[in-house]
């Protein structure tokens, strides 16, 4: 058994220290927002924040993630950087067929705490390693932007 922290409760769990983390939230927990793409950390579907940085829970050991902090996409509307990621995502249409996008919020959301003035480089950096087979990538771009001119005002 193994204590972690996720979106702020601590709790047991039974899954074996190897099992990783995304499994152990969608298969014992029931938090199904954290998505499987490809299991390798390649796509970032499966993005979760450890301790406000944001990792790959497909290759993230539940052993690992004990005595630190997790935060899923089923918290981050209760954070202020996650629910301006959230609103600009809605208003600027960005999800097509929405399946990577809880690991793309989750990216933007890390980024966005650390660097509310992003510039396009930031942006890039940032969200290497996330895939949108569906292309989304310009609106992603502009949602970035959209959610921190709304929080510093100017949006």
């Amino acid at each position: 058994m193994t204590t972690i922290t996720v979106n702020g409760k601590a709790v047991t769990v039974t899954a074996t220290p190897d099992t990783p983390v995304l499994w152990v939230l969608r298969d014992e927990l029931g938090m199904t927002g954290t998505k499987f793409g490809c299991g390798m950390a390649l796509c970032g579907a499966c993005t979760v924040h450890l301790n406000g940085e944001p990792v790959r829970s497909c290759s993230l050991p539940v052993s690992a993630a004990a005595g630190h902090k997790i935060t899923t996409i089923e918290a981050m509307s209760v954070t202020p950087v996650g629910s301006a990621v959230q609103a600009s995502w809605l208003a600027l249409d960005v999800p097509q067929c929405g399946y990577c996008q809880s690991g793309q919020i989750m990216s933007a959301s890390a980024l966005l705490a650390k660097n509310r003035t992003p510039s396009d480089g930031d942006i890039d950096q940032a969200m290497a390693g996330n895939i949108c087979r569906c292309g989304t990538y310009n609106q992603i771009r502009a949602a970035i932007k959209d959610a921190a001119a709304s929080m510093s005002g100017r949006g």
